[in-house]
Order: C-alpha cells, then structure tokens, then sequence
C-alpha cells in the first residue's frame, strides 16, 4: 500500500480534507473534500462536521488505518489536542475540550492516530515539501489574512512564531497586517465599510484610496519581514493567506521597500500551493 497520510486543514469557518501520497507529494485523486463550518456552533455541532468531512475524504480508505494530521489554528495545546482559543470569534464553545479524544470518539478511532499541529508552521512545511520554496532548509512563512500566522523553518524543523502580537508601530503586528487593518484603513480614508480585502480590489480598484492603502500595506510588511529577518536569519519567505490573491498590487512593492531597508534582494515568494499548502504541510508531518 501507497504511504499515504490524511491531511486536514481548519480554519475559522472551514475544514479541507485530503489523503496525500507521501511519496509522490500530492493529494489521491477524489479525496478532495472541504465544508464550511460554522464556528460559532455548539461543540458537538463542530466535532460531527468536522468527522463529516474526513470520513468524505478518507473515499473508502479505513481511517483506523490512517494517521490524521489537523492543521489547526492556536492557541491550543497540539501535543494533547485540548484547545485554548478563546476571545477570538470563533470556536468559542471548543475552549477546554479534548479535541483529540473527542474526535476520535466520533470517528471510531483511537486518538493517537490523530495529530494536531499549528496551521501557520504547517503552511510553511507544506511549502517546502512541495511548493515555492522546495530545497529550502532555513526559511519563514506569513500567512495573511483575518489573523497574522507566523512561522520559521530550520534544518528542516518547523516551527510556529507566533509574532503575531510582536509590538510594531502603534500597536501589534496583526493590528496592521490583517484583513482587519485593510477594512478598518479603508474606512478612515472612504468614509464607507468593505467587507475584506476581495472586496476592496473587487469594488474599489484604481481609485485613490486603494492605491493608498497598498502602498501604506506594503511597507508596513516589508518593515515587519525586516524584523522577523532580523531575529531569525533565513534565507527567503513565502507569503500566504487570502490577501496574497491580492499580490499585483502590493509583493512587488513590498519587495522593493525591502531591498530598500536591506540593501539588496531578498527572495519573497508567492505561495505555490495556496489553500493546499498546511494541508500538505501537516500531512508530511513526522
């Protein structure tokens, strides 16, 4: 049999499944499964939609058979899988619970098949194992978009930054790099509400406050990448998140300001994998 792992990425409003060939690097042809989830269900509303989604992905396979690796945003406890998020507007009723143990009471399964691991590391392993930045062992990843997910890699090791609340201007990093800070930006200088950042390209593209508020976007993160440089010296970083459908209108920049700021050319790359990178990422975990 095929060394095949089952992947799974949540996020704060879905799950994506996928059984993933470790060998050849890409997911089993119609094991592709992904579900909106309503996080701000009661608990066994999310555990049972959560099971849904990989018992659709797992296409026959025998979960029993199977190591289960989650991609899940923190806080949380990974090693025992009891989760800590809270204040967050999202799984709010998750908060203390054995997720792990409950799942796997769900699935029939026992919970030391199930893994779980921090989504912002697992984004940036996914990259390596199959996307932009392959034969890469000294890196960090940024994922954009509600929240701030940071992570470095190296020597292969993976790990979750959580710079997120690293202090930066007038408040923390996520206060400016975030779908937040483009909707809350957009409303000082418009006067008018934009749902994210789809909206804003979708609605409001070349007008003069759009072509502000990215220019003001990318050198804050080109000074933010600046930092995070600083403290861990790798040698490129990969962008994700849903912000980065937005690339034409801010990496280049950003690559700019930051070459700028260094004095020469550092690699910032596009996501190759997008939505698939953590739920490559966590399934290549060992």
């Amino acid at each position: 049999m095929k060394k095949i792992a089952l992947g799974v990425d949540i996020g704060g409003s879905h799950i994506t499944a996928a059984l993933i060939d470790l060998e050849q690097k890409v997911e089993i042809e119609d094991t592709w499964s992904r579900s909106r989830i309503q996080s701000d269900g009661s608990a066994e509303e999310i555990i049972n939609a959560w099971a849904e989604t990989l018992n659709q992905a797992s296409n026959g396979y025998d979960l029993k058979s199977l190591k289960i690796n989650i991609a899940m945003p923190g806080p949380m406890n990974y090693k025992n899988g009891i989760c800590k998020i809270k204040d967050q507007d999202k799984y709010k009723t998750l908060y203390g619970l054995n997720l792990k143990q409950l799942l796997a009471s769900r699935l029939g399964i026992s919970p030391s098949a199930i893994h779980f691991m921090n989504d912002a590391a697992c984004f940036l392993k996914g990259e390596v194992f199959s996307g932009s930045l392959k034969g890469y062992d000294h890196a960090i990843g940024l994922t954009l978009g509600t929240g701030l997910g940071t992570s470095y890699m190296l020597d292969g090791k993976v790990k979750d930054s959580g710079l997120w609340n690293m202090p930066f201007l007038k408040g923390i990093a996520e206060d400016y790099i975030s779908t937040r800070w483009f909707v809350k930006r957009f409303a000082e200088l418009n006067g008018t509400a934009i749902k994210d950042v789809k909206d804003l390209v979708d609605n409001h593209v070349g007008t003069a406050h759009f072509e502000t508020i990215f220019a003001e976007f990318s050198l804050n993160l080109a000074n933010f990448i600046h930092k995070f440089i600083r403290k861990d010296m790798p040698l490129a970083v990969v962008l994700g998140g849903n912000i980065v459908n937005a690339e034409p209108y801010f990496v280049q920049d950003t690559r700019k300001h930051l070459a700028e700021i260094m004095g020469y050319s550092f690699p910032v790359k596009r996501s190759a994998l997008g939505e698939k990178a953590a739920l490559l990422g966590a399934a290549s975990w060992q």
